[in-house]
């Protein structure tokens, strides 16, 4: 939307004007917002590069006006009626503009930690995927809830297997398709498919998660291009994964400092990705992941003698990398040795010459949240929740033992089968009495007890 609506400068100076003018105007003059924007440029990305040029510019003049006084909803109606103005007999379409509006989209994770899949893909794609899934995808294979279930192609597992795991599948089709597409995916890794490396990183799933939540199986797994994983599938992807250990406080046998070496090796960016902080760019509020990122010689230039170890990097996207320099307005970093953020980048923004203070230095939150809200959890609770009160002495004691001899029915118990506690219930407390024994009870009782195990009651 911004590059469709916004107005910007060249390098020489020159104003840019908005690709989609009138659209802009009425966004400008709040009659339109941003979701009228998106439907409108949908349908106008849509229009056939052979529609003459004047025809597109009467387009966008409509879909913005009718963007003033419609709902997006109707928008999406009203280009449709406007595309095939445009190109009635669907002669126009040719295979330019099916490879303009080819693109594959991933969407950032919700509450839930998934993520929506989204595109428009090319006829030959169409084909290729469905060929895949036709084998991949069929009843009963590559089924993750079932371990008997075969994996890879139909074509190549038993057909008994095959029928009796699809017996047994209850999945409907979509979801055989997203199994099938992560069978692939994973197939494809295994084998070794593509680059030996990313940015320094191995071509594979790359997951940080600590020892303390693998063993308490809570909590959440962070990949290599940020996505967030459960804890639990983790725990089921490291059966068929390479672990690696990483150890901070002492040296391994990684070759983590090279000296004068100029790039980090692929056991640095592993270290470093695995260092706290290390799963997205260090500088404040960037969230690009560690798989996108550059490693920074956070402390020294390389340039100047900087070192490339591991105490002396940090992960920087290309972006905030370039920004960092000794003019005015640019950056400095720096590691911290000690305090809570050991081990950290801090970036500070260079002040003009003359300046009283400098700016505070800043550090990325966003490795950070999880952590912080634990710590904030476990302190609202403390102060809900406070431990019970010590145990009364003297005469207050006598009197609490009185009232806790007595059961609900009147029989008074001896005080060493008792426990006595108190329970947070609402803004108040409960004084709950636990009988830690079972009363004797009377013969009568006794017997009907006898009676009700005898039959398994």
């Amino acid at each position: 939307q911004l590059k469709a609506t916004a107005t910007f400068h060249t390098f020489t100076g020159e104003v840019a004007a908005p690709k989609y003018p009138a659209l802009a105007e009425a966004m400008a003059s709040g009659a339109a917002g941003s979701s009228h924007a998106a439907v409108v440029i949908d349908v106008l990305d849509r229009i056939p590069a052979a529609v003459p040029f004047d025809e597109k510019m009467s387009a966008e003049a409509t879909m913005a006006r009718y963007a003033r006084t419609h709902t997006p909803s109707d928008l999406r109606i009203l280009g449709a009626r406007v595309l095939a103005h445009l190109d009635p007999d669907g002669q126009l379409t040719d295979d330019s503009d099916r490879q303009r509006r080819r693109q594959i989209r991933i969407g950032r994770q919700d509450a839930q930690k998934m993520s929506g899949l989204s595109g428009q893909m090319t006829p030959t794609l169409t084909a290729h995927l469905e060929a895949v899934l036709a084998a991949w995808a069929a009843p009963g294979m590559n089924n993750p809830a079932d371990p008997d279930s075969p994996t890879g192609s139909r074509e190549d597992a038993d057909p008994e297997q095959v029928a009796a795991a699809a017996a047994r599948d209850h999945r409907d089709q979509v979801q055989r398709n997203h199994d099938a597409l992560e069978a692939v995916l994973r197939a494809g890794l295994d084998v070794g498919l593509g680059p030996q490396s990313h940015r320094g990183l191995p071509p594979h799933l790359i997951i940080k998660a600590s020892l303390s939540e693998l063993i308490a199986q809570t909590g959440m797994g962070v990949t290599a291009t940020g996505t967030l994983l459960p804890i639990r599938d983790v725990i089921a992807l490291a059966a068929q994964c390479q672990p690696w250990l990483a150890v901070f406080d002492d040296h391994t046998n990684l070759p983590l400092y090279l000296g004068r070496a100029r790039l980090a090796s692929q056991g640095q960016r592993i270290a470093l990705f695995a260092k706290d902080g290390g799963e997205y760019c260090s500088f404040p509020g960037c969230t690009q992941p560690a798989a996108h990122v550059e490693i920074h010689h956070a402390t020294k230039d390389h340039a100047k003698g900087g070192l490339t170890n591991i105490g002396d990097l940090a992960p920087a996207c290309g972006k905030h990398n370039r920004m960092v320099g000794d003019k005015p307005g640019q950056f400095t970093t720096g590691i911290y040795r000690d305090g809570p953020w050991a081990g950290r980048c801090w970036w500070r923004k260079n002040t003009p010459v003359g300046a009283a203070t400098p700016n505070p230095k800043r550090t990325n939150a966003l490795p950070d949240v999880g952590a912080t809200y634990t710590a904030a959890l476990a302190r609202f609770r403390a102060e809900l929740h406070p431990p019970p009160d010590p145990p009364p002495s003297g005469a207050a004691a006598s009197a609490d033992t009185d009232l806790a001899e007595r059961d609900d029915r009147g029989s008074m118990l001896p005080t060493d089968r008792l426990r006595r506690t108190r329970v947070p219930i609402g803004h108040g407390y409960y004084d709950l009495v636990e009988i830690l024994t079972p009363d004797p009870g009377s013969p009568v009782e006794n017997r009907l007890a006898q009676l009700l195990g005898d039959h398994g009651l």
